[in-house]
């Protein structure tokens, strides 16, 4: 098997073939997305990649086989102008023997990929997947931010076993964890428990409630500008915007899930992508995924290279001292995006531990608050986890 960089181990063995027979126009998706079709590809640094993983015990179900009619919407959809990313559909892996197995392949896939600059785009399948995605930075010994983008919490406990719906307390028991931050985007307030709320505001984590989202998208931006992972649950769609019988009467709108997508795909931070618990109840929802994955290839081709690329010679700097706290905080604002960003001091002893970490994303809305004297919410619980 050739690879444009012969440093990759073979991952082509976890994968099943991907079956297209269509005629794609030029401008079609299908027409440029390089496929598992008659051998593995070669591939490319600074690319993405979809791999599909119909694994659906960590929720209780039955693992179904392949599914292509999301493909099939997927690459009829139209590019505009210049396609400019390699992008790769890798086929299936399929579950293994045991949970454990299919755990171990994309733990395995993502580290490669990850490791050779290639986003992984994992489309799944129950959600605890998101313990695999995260495995694979450990195989790299990284410190990740995940953001989850779901109705729920999914914090599970110690004593059960990984489940779709409780995966994230098994990541915080891993040693070493290299679990630095997560943040929620989208919890409906019903589904979550105050053990849960007690946990998250314990560890510093983040939390944006879907009526805050409805009410100002910004909230939630610089979460996904600072997560290396993100997932989402595909149920915190609302019902009726796919007719899916698992997702609940209340979620995000299908525009709001696509600019969600569009902004995850445009952070130069962001390094895996997954979309978990769809199980295709409806045409509509095959739509929806399809469109989904389109919106965040448009934002990945938009990357402009900001943190952790960029060097700090292309932003402006901002100080501001914060009397009330005797605190001096220092902000960035990006010449090439006009993003902004506040750098939180860490420990010398640290060394280049938390180098991905110590730049918070933020609004200018955090800027003039700290004009005003008001410490920003997001720069004290970064500064508490790296002290």
């Amino acid at each position: 098997m050739l690879f444009k960089d012969n440093r990759m181990n073979d991952i082509s063995i976890y994968f099943q073939e991907v079956r297209d027979l269509e005629t794609w126009k030029e401008q079609q998706l299908g027409s440029c997305i390089v496929k598992n079709q008659g051998g593995f590809p070669a591939l490319e640094k600074n690319a993405c990649a979809l791999i599909y993983v119909p694994e659906f015990r960590g929720s209780g179900g039955e693992n179904s086989s392949s599914q292509t009619h999301f493909r099939k919407a997927l690459y009829a959809l139209h590019h505009e102008g210049t396609w400019n990313l390699p992008f790769y559909d890798l086929g299936d892996i399929l579950p293994g023997n045991t949970l454990e197995d299919t755990y171990f392949a994309v733990s395995k896939v993502v580290a490669e990929l990850v490791k050779h600059k290639i986003i992984p785009i994992i489309i799944g399948g129950s959600q605890d997947l998101t313990v695999a995605m995260y495995s694979g930075y450990e195989k790299l010994e990284q410190l990740v931010n995940i953001c989850s983008v779901d109705h729920a919490l999914d914090l599970g406990s110690p004593e059960e076993e990984i489940h779709s719906n409780g995966y994230l307390s098994q990541i915080l028991l891993k040693r070493p964890c290299y679990l630095f931050n997560h943040a929620n985007i989208g919890l409906q307030r019903p589904f979550a428990s105050m053990k849960e709320f007690d946990l998250f505001e314990k560890l510093y984590f983040d939390i944006c409630r879907l009526g805050e989202f409805n009410q100002d998208f910004t909230l939630a931006e610089p979460h996904l500008r600072n997560a290396d992972i993100i997932n989402i649950d595909f149920n915190s769609i609302k019902a009726s915007e796919t007719l899916n019988p698992h997702a609940n009467p209340n979620g995000f709108y299908a525009e709001q899930m696509c600019q969600i997508a569009k902004y995850a795909g445009i952070s130069d931070k962001v390094t895996s992508f997954g979309i978990f618990n769809f199980e295709k109840p409806s045409d509509l929802c095959d739509k929806m995924l399809a469109e989904t994955i389109w919106y965040f290839l448009q934002g990945a081709m938009s990357r402009k290279g900001d943190f952790p690329i960029g060097s700090k010679i292309d932003y402006t700097r901002f100080t501001v001292f914060i009397e009330d706290s005797n605190r001096e905080i220092i902000f960035f604002k990006s010449n090439k995006s006009a993003r902004w960003w506040m750098e939180v001091p860490y420990p010398p002893q640290s060394g280049t531990k938390y180098e991905r970490h110590h730049m918070v994303p933020c609004n200018k809305s955090d800027y003039d608050n700290a004009m005003n004297n008001e410490m920003p919410d997001l720069w004290w619980k970064t500064y508490q986890k790296l002290g």
